[in-house]
């Protein structure tokens, strides 16, 4: 069988299943249940069925490379224009080595490039991401063919893990929390009410995404007992963090921040140890997220508490250049 016995088509109704299974075969370190499949791709907001694209050999489905544009802006009215993001592709092992991945790229970039895109991101779409870059370590194949098509490295992103059995806080922090609160500082769940300053300054100082996830992960259920505030001797918000956000897994910690202003005063390690307790008393066996910066203050802060870097992920960039489109 050659590239030219392989037709790639858009999606159709139907194919979600055999999409999910396909790419559990491709990356069987990675699976993905239909329904998560679902979830984060076909039901987006930005999901663009024309996008995703399909092989299909031998009357199966074969692989899939993912392409979306904004079509709702995540943050005021910035539809991000000239950017579009590829947040998966994968082939089945019986089926590589054929040119199909090259392929399934070639059409997801040419979709974005009709649509007006001059630069695509492998895979920082936000508001829905399976991971937040290629791991190279992982899938070599992915990292070569992504580079022969122009994709370069703009930065890395690290995934860390913590063990929580038999965490206590430790007896530095519990001090370091009796100083601050007899200076007037507060750490608790915040009321409802506070949701609105914490989104606020999670949108304003933070990221825009980090203010949807905290309020569609309220409004879909989340307890408020998973978010940890701290406040400053007249009851503002200096800073959070909290657990199962995201899609409700507990183990799943973050987002997290203190304000640029409160930083150096303890407040970020205070604040992450208070929930790495709650996740502990809400049965997490371990703290993990998948998206920092190494050398990053977090970053740091993450290493000195007990965390491991597990996988590191590199976000890359193509250009997309209409002359390629009219060759």
């Amino acid at each position: 069988m050659t590239s030219s016995d392989v037709k790639i088509r858009s999606f159709q109704v139907g194919d979600g299943p055999t999409l999910a299974d396909c790419w559990t075969a491709a990356a069987p370190a990675d699976p993905i249940s239909y329904q998560r499949f679902r979830d984060l791709f076909l039901l987006d907001r930005n999901f663009d069925a024309a996008g995703l694209q399909v092989a299909v050999a031998d009357d199966r489905i074969v692989g899939a490379a993912y392409a979306v544009r904004r079509l709702i802006a995540v943050d005021a009215d910035d539809l991000e224009p000239t950017a579009g993001w590829i947040p998966f592709f994968f082939v089945h092992p019986e089926y590589r080595g054929r040119g199909i991945g090259r392929s399934l790229l070639s059409a997801a970039m040419d979709w974005l490039r009709s649509h007006g895109r001059s630069e695509v991101f492998f895979s920082s779409y936000t508001p829905n991401y399976f991971l937040p870059g290629l791991d190279s370590a992982r899938y070599p194949s992915a990292a070569r063919l992504l580079a022969e098509l122009g994709f370069e490295r703009q930065y890395d992103a690290v995934a860390m893990d913590r063990g929580l059995v038999g965490y206590a806080i430790p007896d530095e922090v519990r001090k370091r929390i009796d100083a601050l609160t007899a200076e007037g500082y507060g750490f608790g769940i915040p009321t409802d009410d506070e949701l609105t300053a914490l989104i606020t300054i999670a949108g304003a100082e933070f990221n825009p995404d980090w203010a949807r996830a905290i309020r569609e992960g309220v409004v879909s259920g989340l307890p408020l007992e998973r978010i940890v505030v701290a406040r400053d001797p007249g009851r503002a918000i200096l800073g959070w963090a909290m657990h199962g956000t995201y899609e409700g897994v507990i183990d799943r910690f973050g987002p997290f921040g203190v304000l640029p202003s409160s930083r150096g005063t303890g407040l970020g390690k205070v604040l992450l140890h208070l929930t790495l307790e709650r996740m502990v008393a809400a049965g997490a066996h371990s703290a993990w997220f998948l998206w920092t910066g190494e050398k990053s203050a977090a970053g740091q802060l993450y290493l000195k508490t007990g965390f491991d870097i597990t996988r590191t992920f590199t976000i890359l960039r193509a250009p997309l250049r209409p002359a390629d489109f009219e060759e």
